[in-house]
């Protein structure tokens, strides 16, 4: 399944995408996301522009897990959305099950240089059946209150309490939770997934998160870390960063960021198999693939572009103060320090982890 995902270069510019007039037969376009901030980022950055260039009425829907809304409309034959919004790894199963459409990288927007699509994405950011929509990460954050003498830099400092005293919050999930162990071990961010791929690499995982058991507070709803900051519970916590930025930005909470380790991953675009509208939804996904417009997006919320022509020219938070690119994990200063997620690892050893996770956890 790795050689589904399109690793690619980086392009460094950023061009329009020409749209061509909706003829009569292009109807309304329906956009699935998992709804929130991020939905409400999607209409400003893309819907309105879209129809304001194209003149084809565009609505962004929400569903909870689009993934199987869509799987479920697949086969049942009865599809309501021309777009989805899908994680990494459920963009490559959807693909191997032939529940998608393939986009051909060649009809996405090119870069100012006039380079190819394929040569501007980040690695991991362009799938036979999807394209990435924005970079989000997994990141350590802290309570800068709690370490007055200095703030920690380092995934091996989450790892030292002696050092840097008080609980830690760990999403409860195998996922993220063991590449940081490794990374803490000392595993070279390159080699963490080989590493993890052998049963001396997981014992050595788990070994590693021993150290930390007893401080460890473990959440479930992304919602829960930069509470469990707030509420002094925690010191440190992994985090989804787009959290931790509202809590900093929209909430003047004083809290930091480690970049080190950060673990990045993508969402996707992708279109049903035999959407109605798959013309349309294409010309919907060759919009948004502008970098100009990814950079748009990355104002309004705290998820980096797919594109790396599309970074220098993210600016200030809609708040007209806040540059935005400290907070990106797709910001070259910010990437350099950690890794991209393997969905296809997880794909295959997702299940056979969690078992054991689950059974460390109550041991």
């Amino acid at each position: 399944m790795r050689n589904r995902l399109i690793g690619t270069a980086l392009a460094l510019a950023a061009a329009p995408t020409l749209i061509a007039a909706p003829s009569m037969a292009e109807g309304p376009l329906n956009v699935t996301t998992y709804g929130g901030a991020f939905a409400r980022t999607v209409e400003e950055a893309y819907v309105k522009p879209f129809t304001e260039a194209t003149g084809i009425e565009a609505t962004v829907l929400d569903a909870s897990d689009p993934p199987a809304k869509l799987k479920a409309e697949v086969e049942a034959g009865n599809i309501t959305s021309d777009i989805y919004e899908v994680e990494q790894s459920d963009v490559i199963r959807l693909c191997d099950e032939g529940l998608i459409e393939p986009i051909d990288p060649a009809a996405l927007a090119k870069g100012a240089d006039g380079s190819a699509a394929a040569d501007d994405y980040l690695p991991s950011a362009l799938n036979e059946c999807g394209t990435a929509i924005m970079v989000w990460s997994t990141a350590i954050a802290y309570d800068k209150d709690a370490f007055p003498n200095g703030a920690p830099q380092t995934v091996a400092d989450f790892f030292d309490t002696a050092k840097f005293p008080g609980k830690r919050g760990i999403i409860k999930r195998p996922k993220y939770a063991l590449e940081f162990a490794l990374l803490a071990d000392g595993v070279p961010a390159a080699e963490v997934y080989d590493v993890l791929s052998t049963p001396e690499g997981v014992d050595r995982a788990f070994k590693k998160l021993d150290t930390i058991k007893g401080d460890v507070v473990w959440w479930e709803a992304g919602a829960q870390a930069p509470q469990l900051l707030a509420d002094k519970e925690v010191s440190m916590t992994l985090a989804y960063n787009g959290r931790i930025f509202d809590a900093i930005v929209g909430e003047g909470k004083n809290f930091g960021f480690v970049w080190d380790g950060v673990n990045l991953d993508m969402d996707y675009w992708v279109i049903p198999k035999g959407a109605p509208g798959k013309d349309t939804a294409m010309k919907f996904i060759a919009f948004a693939s502008d970098p100009a417009r990814q950079a748009v997006m990355s104002s309004l919320i705290a998820y980096g572009p797919s594109r790396k022509s599309a970074q220098a020219s993210v600016g200030k938070y809609k708040d007209g103060t806040t540059d935005m690119a400290p907070y990106l994990p797709s910001t070259p200063a910010n990437a350099e320090k950690g890794m991209v997620n393997d969905a296809s690892f997880w794909a295959d050893h997702g299940t056979e982890l969690t078992e054991r996770f689950n059974a460390w956890l109550a041991s």
